[in-house]
């Protein structure tokens, strides 16, 4: 190092701490708070509040052993001053009091179902489907608006005007904290679906930082499908997006090497694979088959995902099968991400050259144009077919449009090993 020169900055242990808490337990920390307050969009200012308060806090007092307790507490101490200060609420005010004397920071410890029911607020049908599932994103994913608008491949401003709209609409038609009977299920479950598998898909393949994997959120993501399974096991989906999950989390320890790099599908060692996940991503599908109504979105990406689990190599793997599946999904989805992977599959099947010609079309008039998927594929179709020059540019091009450190590296080392 130069003399002179400073060294990298890092953040305190508590900071980090913080983040790592808000991480694991915001979305419980916000619902908790929800459920008491009976206002979204307080309590998320309360929480974000009561963070601000933590940090001035614990770099000279220390983390708390309970920090999610001393955050819930905190807020709903700040609830009860604003309360106080309005005079207005006294009814509301008892009630909160009244839970925190018999809350202590070894006793707490949050209502799982808490969450499932700040989704089902979120996804309110006062609210359209984009605001939907933009609010539960970032209240209940702990997603930033970046994040998020890489996930539906839409503009950051767009996200945050969506979250700031859904927030005052919630507010003005003063929706309740609680998840409605089944009976009024059916106009919020296929949002509710959507936000729970994007969540995991976050956690699967994280849209930025510098990790490969997110399993924390993942496995939450997870927890809330089988939850909600349980709660109606007569929607097929249901049961189908429990089996997708449960076979894409079968990979993870496969996933990364030791450091922390990735390792991609065909160099995975499939003796680490969860045998345990695989067996219950089959059950909860055939669960799903056994409604007799036809598989839609998640079975069939199920389906998919099964045919992946159950082959002992790539090469075994029945690519023929998934190149029909993916047209199955495609016709219910038109999705551009759908169609690049259906053109994946059709060159695993062993039309690398159609495959191309189908990618060529998507990048006219779709949004992945912005995104780094598309010319990562292109960049692995045109490798197949020897056009090595091609292809490393695309491997370049899709490394400067990704987040993802782990997956920036990942690309420029394909398009390194194609170096002449």
């Amino acid at each position: 190092m130069d003399d002179g020169a400073l060294p990298p900055a890092h953040p305190p242990a508590s900071t980090r701490s913080i983040d790592a808490i808000w991480r694991i337990e915001g979305a419980r920390i916000v619902a908790a708070i929800a459920r008491v307050t009976g206002d979204l969009a307080l309590a998320e200012d309360l929480a974000q509040d009561a963070l601000i308060d933590a940090m001035t806090q614990w770099p000279s007092t220390g983390v708390p052993r309970n920090p999610a307790a001393w955050l819930t507490t905190v807020a709903k101490r700040k609830a009860i001053d604003a309360w106080r200060r309005q005079a207005t609420l006294e009814g509301k005010y008892r009630t909160i009091a009244a839970d925190l004397e018999t809350l202590d920071d070894r006793a707490w410890e949050p209502i799982e179902d808490d969450v499932l029911r700040l989704i089902f607020v979120a996804c309110h049908p006062v609210l359209a489907r984009p605001a939907q599932v933009a609010l539960t994103l970032r209240v209940v994913g702990g997603l930033t608006t970046d994040e998020i608008a890489r996930l539906l491949l839409v503009q950051t401003s767009a996200v945050q005007q969506r979250i700031v709209r859904a927030k005052k609409t919630l507010a003005a038609a003063r929706i309740p904290f609680e998840t409605p009977e089944p009976a009024d299920w059916p106009p919020r479950l296929r949002a509710v679906l959507a936000v729970i598998y994007l969540i995991f898909t976050e956690g699967y393949a994280p849209t930025s930082g510098d990790r490969w994997l997110r399993p924390e959120l993942a496995y939450e993501a997870l927890r809330l499908g089988r939850m909600l399974a349980s709660l109606a096991p007569r929607e097929p989906e249901t049961h189908a997006l429990v089996a997708l999950m449960e076979f894409q989390s079968s990979r993870f320890a496969a996933r990364t090497a030791a450091d922390g790099s990735p390792v991609l599908l065909a160099d995975q060692d499939r003796s680490r694979w969860d045998r345990s996940a695989i067996a219950r991503g089959s059950a909860a599908l055939a669960r799903s088959d056994a409604l007799g109504r036809g598989r839609g979105y998640y079975a069939l990406q199920a389906a998919i995902a099964e045919c992946h689990a159950t082959a002992t190599t790539v090469d075994t793997t029945d690519w023929e099968q998934i190149v029909l599946l993916y047209e199955a999904l495609a016709e219910l989805s038109r999705s551009p991400v759908v169609e690049l992977n259906r053109a994946v599959a059709v060159s695993m099947a062993g039309d690398s050259a159609r495959a191309l010609q189908m990618v060529d079309r998507l990048a006219s008039g779709s949004p992945l144009p912005a995104s780094h998927l598309l010319p990562s594929v292109r960049g692995e179709l045109l490798a197949r077919l020897g056009r090595t020059r091609e292809a490393r540019a695309a491997f370049l091009a899709a490394a400067s449009l990704t987040a993802n450190s782990k997956e920036r590296e990942t690309l420029q080392r394909k398009a390194g090993a194609l170096d002449e």
